[in-house]
């Protein structure tokens, strides 16, 4: 291992997340005054089941899921023998008659084979045999699993009842902030850690989160995944989820992982001086788990296939177009997803993404392809009319040998072919469905800004944001190309891999160790070109990329306002959060202690809170925009913000939530008020009030949260656009002098038809600007 080296820089734990003058307490408790839950010696499993539970909707829920989950196996397991080996197909298909003495009709019990035959073809089949013993192995390791987790949530649901002082009843309608709010208080009387007096959101985080966010590190640092580059589709990123069961099994808990618990890593990967020794160490246990891999990849791909057929034939038949819809890729919710963000704000997150993503790659469907599905669909279509009015005139026809499948089998086609012939009265606008894209996700490298309509940036999204069939179809290759990763490419990273858990993991008091970007360290990971010029004290080494650090920080202090973070950091979020209430309240950064420089817009905020639905309130004149040339481009932010709420019709059946929010005389102090209480619970805002007024209240302000923190995602992406690029321009494409529709027709606009848009799509140049001698055509 002497050939690779890494340039990654040792990172002292110079902060911690303890409350001034607690370093090192350990708490003693009175022996009367302990509770049953006092002193939790994994507090990192007790609070992943506390979360678990309240995502499972309580206890009963989670029981009867894992029952399922166990009859499951066994229905998919046994099913599929029985089909194998027990049904004759000669009777089934009336390729052999069976003689009746009662009844001339064939029954579906005629095609079984009797017990004795069935069983004796059974034992004749080794690799049957072979299946159902790895099959009841697995099933039985399930089953201890399930008693003992049924045994640990039960004590999990003893915790909601007599220490949270929540039932199971109400616990599908308490939101996460409630829930956590209550673990923070009552630590003062339960003493839960016993290394810390209080504690706090950011540790309750930290110990659910703990290896998700290393794993979200690494993936913002390029270690993982393993990326191809395949001659046809180019550079390519394979993320399963059965890669990802291997690599959080070498890296965290399996036999030989780098973790010797589940908050500590091992203390020789914390010391440099063997690194080269390690590395060899996990190089080989990557070799052999990936060995391991390869010689249980039949049963492996046996069981994705049956898994896969039984799970989405019945869809496929019901809606043959859901494999031509898209998903949220594996890889693309690591690579979106912020440090110290829960399962159910990333998800909340990415779909409320989901329409304006859908809509953006429905922009680059081929005009060649959808000639062809036009045509397609048809014949497809005439040879489907035909039999279906043979069928009306006689039903008879259907008993026709393939005439009810070729019905079928001609639906399907039409329906997929239909997926690919888009709406001729759609008007698609790249660049601003991008740009709502951003508002949600938070994340997007520099390039795909302006770039919005080539196929590049096309292609680069659909790494995050891919076809269901090209889901399922990962799947079902990742038993085979599972262990060749690890064996050819992974092994290959051994070293880098060592010193990264070595050079960015800190030991924080009361939490053990965690990755140190999950601290949110402005100074000693924030990034300069994202507003943290001045701040950081970071190598490039130890900068998080695509501003990670600094959006990670402003999600987590609006979703938890609680939170008292470290001074450098209390700095930052309030000057940033200043600029904004600045430039929303029309303050002149000339007389404002913290003003901007010349070269951020002036007019940011006012551009992008004209028009969002939840904001409706806060009315700024968009003239600013058009006299002020340092805010050029940044109109396009109004609209993507029209679509950050999609509860705003529901607001007007609360009037008193309307006046409460809205008011006429200060938009944006009622604003800032709501937003500022936007992770409070819904229940002690809704104090006395019914059941339906908490859920609605809690809606709202969870919108509020959502929508601030999209104009804080904005925001930051434009003051960071323009400090990297060093001037205000952004590419579009340019009319020449002599068109004689410029002047009618703004530059900034990217909203086409589907013909102008493919017109000046293949006529585009790298550079930016057009042909010589050809005139763009006007928006039809």
């Amino acid at each position: 291992m002497a050939q690779f080296d890494t340039e990654y820089q040792r990172l002292e734990a110079s902060y911690s997340d303890s409350p001034p003058g607690e370093e090192n307490l350990l708490m003693h408790v009175p022996e009367g005054a302990k509770s049953n839950w006092h002193h939790i010696e994994n507090l990192d499993l007790f609070f992943q089941r506390v979360y678990n539970l309240h995502q499972k909707n309580g206890f009963t829920c989670m029981l009867l899921g894992e029952i399922f989950e166990l009859v499951q196996l066994i229905f998919v397991v046994g099913f599929t023998v029985f089909l194998a080996n027990c049904v004759d197909y000669d009777i089934l298909f009336a390729n052999k008659f069976v003689n009746h003495t009662d009844s001339s009709k064939v029954t579906l019990p005629d095609a079984f084979l009797p017990v004795n035959v069935c069983s004796a073809r059974i034992q004749e089949n080794v690799f049957v045999i072979f299946v159902l013993i790895i099959s009841g192995v697995f099933w039985l390791h399930r089953l201890v699993k399930f008693i003992y987790n049924v045994c640990c949530y039960w004590e999990i649901r003893s915790f909601y009842i007599n220490a949270l002082k929540m039932s199971m009843s109400e616990l599908p309608y308490a939101t996460w902030q409630e829930v956590q709010a209550r673990i923070v208080e009552i630590q003062k009387e339960h003493q839960i850690c016993i290394h810390k007096k209080e504690l706090t959101e950011l540790d309750v985080y930290h110990r659910i989160l703990r290896f998700k966010n290393y794993m979200v590190a690494m993936v913002n640092k390029s270690l993982l995944p393993v990326r191809f580059r395949l001659p046809v589709l180019g550079e390519y990123v394979f993320y399963t989820r059965g890669l990802k069961y291997n690599f959080e099994l070498i890296f965290f808990w399996g036999p030989g992982s780098l973790f010797e618990n589940e908050w500590s890593l091992k203390a020789e990967y914390k010391r440099g001086g063997n690194r080269l020794e390690l590395a060899d160490k996990l190089a080989s246990r990557i070799l052999w788990i990936g060995i391991a891999n390869l010689l249980l990849c039949p049963v492996i791909l046996v069981w994705q296939i049956l898994y896969a057929f039984f799970s989405y034939t019945e869809v496929i038949k019901r809606e043959p177009g859901s494999l031509g819809a898209r998903c949220w890729s594996l890889y693309g919710r690591c690579y979106l997803r912020h440090f110290n963000e829960l399962d159910h704000e990333l998800m909340s997150r990415l779909s409320k993404g989901y329409k304006a993503s859908s809509k953006y790659m429905n922009c680059f469907l081929s005009p060649l392809l959808t000639v062809v599905a036009k045509n397609v669909a048809f014949f497809a279509g005439s040879l489907l009319a035909v039999l279906i009015a043979l069928t009306i005139y006689d039903e008879d026809v259907l008993a026709v040998e393939h005439v009810l499948s070729s019905i079928t089998l001609l639906g399907v086609c039409i329906t997929v072919c239909r997926s690919f012939i888009p709406d001729k009265h759609m008007v698609f606008c790249p660049e601003q469905l991008l740009r709502v894209i951003l508002a949600h996700i938070h994340y997007m490298p520099d390039h795909w800004q302006g770039n919005a309509h080539r196929y590049e940036t096309r292609d680069q999204f659909s790494q995050l944001f891919q076809y269901r069939a090209v889901f399922i179809l990962e799947e079902l290759l990742s038993p085979v190309v599972t262990p060749i990763i690890l064996i050819f490419s992974l092994r290959r990273k051994s070293l880098e891999i060592i010193d990264f858990f070595r050079n960015f993991t800190v030991e924080v008091i009361g939490v053990g160790d965690t990755c140190s970007f999950a601290q949110m360290d402005i100074r000693q990971h924030g990034h300069p070109a994202w507003l943290s010029e001045g701040k950081t004290e970071a190598s490039i080494y130890q900068q998080a990329e695509d501003g990670k650090t600094e959006l990670s920080l402003m999600r987590f202090a609006i979703t938890n306002p609680q939170w008292q973070p470290p001074q450098e950091t209390t700095h930052f979020i309030s000057q940033l959060k200043e600029r904004i209430h600045r430039e929303a309240t029309g303050v002149s950064s000339e007389t404002h202690p913290l003003s901007l420089s010349e070269s951020e817009p002036k007019s940011l905020v006012a551009n992008l809170l004209a028009g969002p639905s939840t904001l409706g309130s806060v009315h700024f004149g968009r003239e600013s925009y058009l006299i002020n040339q340092a805010a050029a481009g940044v109109g396009d932010r109004a609209s993507a913000l029209r679509s950050l709420s999609p509860i705003s019709s529901s607001l007007h059946l609360r009037g008193s939530l309307n006046a409460a929010h809205r008011t006429a005389s200060s938009h944006t102090s009622a604003m800032n008020k709501t937003m500022a209480g936007s992770g409070t619970d819904a229940r002690t805002v809704s104090s006395g009030s019914s059941a339906w007024e908490g859920q609605l209240t809690s809606l709202v302000l969870s919108e509020y949260a959502s929508t601030e923190m999209s104009i804080h995602a904005l925001y930051m992406h434009e003051l960071h656009k323009q400090q990297s690029r060093g001037d205000l321009s952004r590419h579009t494409w340019h009319r020449q002098e002599s068109d004689e529709s410029s002047d009618s027709i703004p530059d900034e606009s990217y909203c086409h038809s589907r013909f102008s848009f493919r017109h000046q799509q293949y006529r585009h140049r790298p550079g930016g600007g057009t042909i010589p001698g050809w005139k763009p055509s006007a928006i039809q």
